[in-house]
């Protein structure tokens, strides 16, 4: 097609001594080349990161093959693979995306917008079919006369084996998010510390040798690792959902002795599919952003609008079309249609309650981010101070809706309503991922549009189209971590099924030492994988200050596989301890201490988790939207970048950072990675229990 193209209205600092910008086919050529440097990063990092997960899958298969069966083991390594997947698809459809979307924004941003947001819904269409498939695929499998027949009364052995499909998914997920998450970190840190503070540059000024790095990390980081992180909490509460309603099959009007009330989570999330694909096409066509950058939040919000408005209606008649009209779910729990929908639709409302909130507390739209921006132009210090304060008012809401949530849901329908409580916030998996990796598409836009020369409107754009995505990101976020605490509560009760624990009693000692231990976990977590990610920085900022005198004297060009190297060694070396305090807590807390004490870390680990989780996630972004605010110039000429408040801004940036993108939206893998190993492996610790779940060296 023929394509009107207007050139850069300035060149960049370093277009004259590298190369002439006149000339349209140069930026052109520039941008292929900068978008190369960021595929070629990415996917070596990710091949590097598979090599080390393939060990721990391995490893991991024996040791449930051993412990458990072949059949759990299956579906643990399908869960590897597919998590693996969708991860590997996340960053191929990103990178892509970040050169079609800078071009596109070149021209209008409407196009730009409409790019990066049609490659996010790529992404979150691909990963969530994908999810459902391999799960189904999985129960047809296991339901031929290989192994468990299509007599129900086997469902709840089938569904126990199906647990392992989301412990492979989750496990891949924490290692995808942690390894991402320190990678792009130390890159971001280090280019702000170095280039932003100490020479004074621009964000993305192709001088800066960790500049590549960053971009490399917001796609290993923030696409691939969000992609694995929702697939682990679908694959998480759908292993949950089956296997509570797993021993129904025994009883009268059972839940599972009917078909297609047995696979009624399967059918929420496909039918959630279908409705995202209508709601994107929507939300496309009355896309139109003009002049007004503030529409594009507004665009994006109606996208969540949308659906929930399209999905109410759809998930009743699920309801009403697929169960009985009463089933039995437990010996103490019954349920209803009537029930089923107000639970599912209680969930997906508390979702979009949960989101306004976080948007309020993070949007550079709204008081908290303003008020954080002001304070800068003191010190680095208040603003620190005020981020915190706001990243801890912010858990009050999404503590209030999750209690609400989960308090109904076990009321009506016991354990089982948990986990349809948490289907029901995930049914917006697919736009919620859409909208998560159209930020990162949008970031890495507007770094190739700078480090390429394309001038300052086409930067001006991709800003417009990141600031949004930074608020909406943190939104999808909080949806994360809000899914995730009904997912652990939904599979800690699978684990109690499991385990044969009728009640958790608080004054039990093994109970409250498990509840201590659980507690702490999160904080121990947050350290190692902060204290990585400030590490791998001090490599990454000294290595930037050794190029940046022969790089500004043009002696040099720079250097960004030196700092590449930096990221990826650290990712590597400093995921393996995070992970290994996740997955091996809550199986040696039940070999030495008994079941009870398991029980204990599940609770203490998803309570702390949560507030920490939240007020890590929302006080990092609200630093970085209080940044770009800065730098938007709302705070007056005198207070724009470069000024004092706009490096108190970065140095307050800098300390968030690790809060929302490494951090934070790992701890939500956390709380449900540790549930899923000890429903998987509850039998296996039951054997190291007294009959009362005290350890077993004391009878």
């Amino acid at each position: 097609r023929s394509i009107k193209i207007q050139g850069p209205v300035s060149t960049h600092a370093l277009a004259s001594p590298m190369a002439s910008r006149d000339d349209i086919k140069i930026v052109v050529q520039s941008m292929k080349q900068i978008a190369g440097f960021i595929q070629e990063g990415a996917s070596a990092f990710l091949m590097e990161e598979y090599l080390h997960m393939t060990v721990y899958m391995v490893v991991a298969s024996c040791c449930v093959a051993s412990c458990i069966n072949l059949p759990t083991c299956l579906s643990f390594l399908v869960g590897c693979f597919t998590s693996s997947a969708s991860g590997l698809i996340g960053m191929k459809v990103a990178v892509f995306a970040n050169l079609c979307t800078a071009h596109e924004a070149w021209l209008d941003i409407d196009r730009g917008f409409k790019c990066a947001l049609r490659a996010g819904s790529i992404v979150g269409f691909c990963l969530s079919s994908l999810a459902v498939l391999v799960l189904f695929s999985l129960v047809l499998i296991y339901r031929s006369s290989y192994f468990y027949g299509q007599e129900m009364q086997n469902a709840r052995i089938m569904f126990e084996a199906l647990a392992g499909y989301g412990l492979g998914g989750s496990s891949i997920a924490l290692f995808a998010r942690v390894g991402g998450g320190i990678y792009t970190k130390a890159a971001d840190i280090g280019a702000d510390l170095s280039g932003k503070n100490e020479w004074n540059m621009d964000e993305d000024d192709p001088r800066n040798p960790a500049c590549i790095a960053d971009n490399v990390g917001d796609n290993v980081g923030d696409v691939a690792g969000m992609g694995a992180d929702l697939f682990g909490s679908f694959a998480g509460v759908s292993s949950a959902s089956l296997v509570l309603s797993g021993p129904s099959a025994t009883l009268e009007c059972g839940l599972a002795t009917y078909w297609s009330a047995a696979m009624f989570p399967l059918l929420i999330s496909s039918t959630a599919i279908v409705v995202g694909l209508v709601t994107m096409q929507l939300g496309l066509a009355m896309a139109t952003i003009g002049d007004d950058f503030s529409r594009i939040e507004d665009c994006l919000r109606r996208l969540r609008q949308i659906f929930c408005l399209l999905y109410t209606p759809v998930v009743t008649c699920l309801c009403y079309v697929f169960l009985p009209p009463a089933f039995t779910i437990t010996p103490t729990h019954s349920g209803s249609r009537g029930a089923t929908a107000v639970i599912i639709l209680l969930g997906l409302w508390s979702g979009v309650l949960i989101s306004y909130s976080t948007e309020y507390w993070t949007s550079h739209s709204c008081a908290p981010v303003r008020e954080i921006a002001r304070t800068q132009q003191v010190s680095p210090a208040t603003g620190i101070i005020y981020g915190f304060a706001t990243g801890y008012f912010s858990c009050v809401v999404p503590v209030i809706c999750l209690g609400f949530t989960i308090a109904v849901s076990l009321s009506l329908q016991g354990m089982y309503g948990v986990s349809l409580a948490a289907l029901g916030m995930l049914s917006c998996l697919s736009i919620n991922l859409a909208i998560d990796c159209y930020g990162s598409i949008a970031d890495n836009a507007g770094g190739i549009a700078e480090m390429s020369g394309a001038g300052l409107d086409v930067r001006r754009r991709t800003d417009a189209l990141d600031s949004a995505g930074n608020t909406q990101s943190a939104i999808g976020k909080g949806y994360a971590i809000s899914s995730a605490v009904l997912v652990s509560f939904a599979l800690f009760g699978a684990f109690t099924v499991r385990a044969g624990i009728s009640h958790v009693d608080a004054l039990d000692p093994w109970t409250f030492t498990g509840l201590l231990y659980g507690g702490m976990m999160p904080f121990a977590f947050s350290a190692l994988t902060m204290k990585a990610v400030g590490k791998a920085a001090n490599e990454m900022v000294k290595e930037c200050m050794s190029q940046f005198p022969r790089i500004m004297r043009r002696e040099i060009y720079p250097q960004y596989a030196r700092c590449i190297r930096i990221s990826t060694d650290a990712a590597l070396r400093e995921m393996i301890a995070p992970g290994a305090l996740a997955i091996l807590s809550p199986v040696v807390a039940g070999v030495l201490f008994g079941t009870n004490c398991t029980a204990g870390v599940l609770i203490g680990c998803l309570i702390s988790g949560t507030q920490l989780a939240v007020s890590m996630v929302n006080a990092g972004g609200a630093w970085d939207n209080a940044k770009k605010y800065i730098e938007a110039g709302a705070l007056g000429e005198a207070n724009g970048l470069g000024s004092n408040a706009h490096r108190n801004s970065v140095i307050s940036d800098t300390v968030g950072d690790p809060l929302k993108d490494t951090s934070g939206p790992s701890l939500n893998i956390v709380i449900k990675l540790t549930a899923i190993v000890a429903c998987v492996f509850a039998e296996f610790i039951g054997t190291f229990s007294t009959p009362a779940g005290g350890p077993l060296w004391l009878s």
